[in-house]
């Protein structure tokens, strides 16, 4: 359905953009009206959606269930026993919550890890929202779970086929800590062979870095580069126990990089070496984490938090400015996962948003990306179209009391 959205703010001036199929088709002033759909976007400013790197979208059935705990205590006497009580059902219904609040708060497309495949994309495309899916893949270096992981990431990727183009696949190491050699070594040649992402964490954590150096003699970074597994298909969340020389390694070898402050705060993790990575040129992007360990979705937030906790960190007030942390939260991620998309820009995917200029927290209303970042939240934003479809208008996206009420019921059974 063709879509003509009319007297809308871009880059501060009144314009019409015409969204043909999935794709920005013409920005301008006085576009034709014979569009199937027409929306007054008077009082309101379009701009790009954001890209959620790293996520768990489905953990939003374990908010505020282990809070307050150190990062391996809250994951081996915590999350993963409850983890392996979900099924595929309960992972449809938390992803579908997840979407729900992703949608609310300007996100269209996620990077995804975590079990039950099926449930998320299933989620996912009910829901109208673009996501790279992949599915946990853990064996701690054992030779039968190490096949039966290989298998199952093989018919995962046949399996893929029958979604629609809004869902990518992915491979998803969940760290080197719980995943062998011998399996990071087949998760890379697997990939450049079938020319997809992979997702991992990485050296989030010191205890992380001294096993592998106990191990191997060398850092996360460095044993991963000495056994052929870094790229630019890599996508790392975390990444914040690294020397100089990783980070020239990352830069070096084209790793994608994922920020996730609130999370890494909230679980005492470590500092993000924003300037270093950014003076060695290595891609950057934002996500939030699981809601286990955030508690939200919301990239609004995020970029707040990656901007204030930079500047804090360095002691500089000027370092990631709010243009910056925005790119970080749009573009930057599309363009890790290989999306053509990110900017509102004709030919480019239409996914974007329609923030409301009356809204308190954007008034006066000097820079409206500055607003965006520091001051907004999700109450801001009040439409959401991702490949052409209109997502969420006027703050309402259909189902979502159903949606609520069936995650609250989750309470009750954990």
């Amino acid at each position: 359905m063709d879509l003509l959205i009319r007297n809308v703010q871009l880059d501060g001036k009144p314009t019409d953009v015409l969204i043909e199929g999935n794709r920005f088709k013409s920005i301008g002033t006085g576009l034709d009206g014979t569009a199937e759909q027409t929306l007054d976007g008077s009082g309101m400013a379009m701009l790009p959606t954001f890209v959620n790197m790293h996520t768990h979208a489905a953990m939003t059935l374990m908010r505020s269930y282990a809070d307050d705990l150190e990062l391996h205590d809250w994951l081996e006497n915590y999350i993963w026993p409850l983890e392996a009580k979900l099924g595929e059902e309960d992972i449809y219904h938390g992803t579908r919550l997840a979407c729900l609040e992703m949608i609310k708060s300007g996100t269209t497309c996620f990077n995804d890890m975590y079990w039950h495949f099926h449930g998320t994309a299933r989620a996912v495309e009910e829901m109208g929202l673009r996501a790279v899916l992949s599915s946990v893949f853990i064996d701690f270096s054992d030779a039968a779970k190490a096949a039966e992981q290989r298998a199952l990431s093989e018919k995962l990727f046949r399996e893929s086929t029958r979604y629609s183009d809004r869902i990518g696949f992915a491979l998803g190491p969940h760290a080197i800590y719980t995943v062998s050699k011998d399996s990071l070594k087949w998760v890379s040649r697997f990939a450049e062979e079938n020319d997809i992402p992979v997702h991992i964490h990485l050296s989030e954590t010191q205890k992380e870095v001294a096993d592998c150096l106990a191990l191997y003699g060398l850092r996360p970074v460095e044993w991963l580069e000495k056994i052929g597994f870094l790229g630019p298909r890599v996508v790392a969340a975390h990444v914040l126990h690294v020397t100089d020389a990783e980070i020239g390694i990352l830069a070096r070898n084209n790793v994608n990089v994922v920020h996730n402050p609130a999370s890494n705060m909230k679980l005492a993790s470590g500092r993000f070496l924003f300037r270093k990575m950014e003076v060695r040129g290595v891609a950057l992007s934002l996500g939030t984490d699981g809601c286990s360990s955030n508690n939200n979705l919301d990239m609004m937030e995020e970029m707040k938090m990656a901007a204030l906790q930079a500047k804090l960190l360095h002691d500089d007030p000027t370092v990631l400015p709010a243009g910056t942390a925005f790119e970080m939260a749009t573009v930057n991620g599309a363009k890790a996962l290989g999306i053509d998309g990110g900017r509102i820009v004709e030919g480019k995917l239409a996914d974007c948003m329609l923030v409301n200029l009356s809204n308190h927290r954007l008034a006066p209303g000097y820079r409206l990306v500055d607003d965006i970042v520091y001051s907004a939240d999700r109450s801001c934003i009040d439409t959401v179209i991702c490949d052409g479809r209109v997502l969420m208008r006027n703050g309402h996206v259909e189902g979502e009391d159903e949606i609520v009420a069936m995650a609250r019921e989750y309470a009750t059974r954990f």
